[in-house]
């Protein structure tokens, strides 16, 4: 159904026809995904789901609705508006100073389930490093039971939100350096995980306003060339994992090709790849810890 159509419908509720108003404000002001993030504001303001926007009664409205409408416009994240992000299964709380976590790591934590579910341990050892809101953490031990899940967080305002998320689960957090972190588990980890800053530094003016001017710079952005903290994690993740252990990595899609050649086997690793997210665009290497 287009905005036209919600807008002329006579029969249409007045919460529906200042979503179609909405809708196009936020696709004037550039917002990629315009219809959505009007009626899941509406959602929101509302009480209610997307779904039942039309049971709302015209006397329910809520005029606040066009003061969340306005950040959006101005390219203020979705998600800090309504304080909650959903991750494949879960729901998380996030803000300001925490990195918002994005539908393609959807698919890199998918993979990384899979492996771990193909290793048939029994209770498998797992490390998200740079795990912002906890996000990647929480689904492998929400969809992986037996597992035991450290993540690890430098930034102290993205830690105090990931606190919020782990809250009451299994998942055990740990503030400092993702490339030192968790000596006590050396040769011992099943596999390891990481979406890292991986945006070059010459890329800042091309990065959507929402992440540019929203997201954490410690979360985004790498070196010259974005892969100064992957080369990091690499050697972080072969001293974490046992031989036969696998890491993953998100990456950008244009440094398809560039990652699989960090982790070479002079440096003790095989089976290095890339894969590619659900748009088919390279998303996440992958390789296995081999002995030296």
């Amino acid at each position: 159904m287009t905005a036209s159509s919600v807008s002329s419908g006579a029969s249409r509720s007045v919460l529906l026809a200042e979503v179609a108003r909405a809708t196009q404000r936020l696709a004037d002001a550039g917002v990629p995904s315009p219809r959505f993030d009007a009626e899941e504001l509406a959602a929101f303001v509302h009480g209610t789901e997307r779904s039942r926007l039309h049971t709302v009664p015209d006397a329910e409205f809520d005029a606040r609705y066009w003061e969340a409408v306005a950040r959006r416009e101005a390219r203020e994240p979705l998600q800090h508006i309504t304080g909650r992000a959903f991750f494949r299964y879960l729901e998380l709380q996030v803000g300001p100073g925490v990195f918002v976590p994005r539908p393609e790591t959807e698919s890199v934590v998918g993979w990384a389930i899979d492996a771990v579910r193909a290793m048939d341990v029994a209770e498998p050892l797992i490390v998200d490093l740079c795990t912002g809101s906890g996000a990647i953490a929480l689904a492998l031990a929400q969809e992986v039971p037996r597992s035991r899940v450290h993540a690890v967080e430098l930034d102290f305002t993205a830690c105090e939100w990931a606190r919020k998320n782990v809250e009451g689960s299994r998942v055990v957090l740990h503030q400092g350096d993702a490339r030192a972190a968790l000596p006590e588990l050396g040769g011992q980890v099943d596999l390891v995980i990481s979406n890292p800053p991986y945006i070059p530094l010459t890329e800042w003016e091309y990065v959507a306003p929402e992440a540019r001017d929203h997201d954490p710079q410690l979360a985004l952005f790498s070196g010259e060339d974005g892969l100064d903290v992957i080369r990091g994690l690499e050697r972080a993740a072969h001293r974490l994992l046992r031989p036969g252990g696998m890491v993953v990595i998100e990456h950008a899609d244009t440094q398809g090709g560039q990652v699989p050649w960090i982790f070479t086997e002079d440096r003790g690793w095989a089976d290095a790849a890339d894969h590619p997210d659900l748009n088919n665009r390279p998303r996440f290497a992958t390789a296995r810890r081999v002995a030296r």
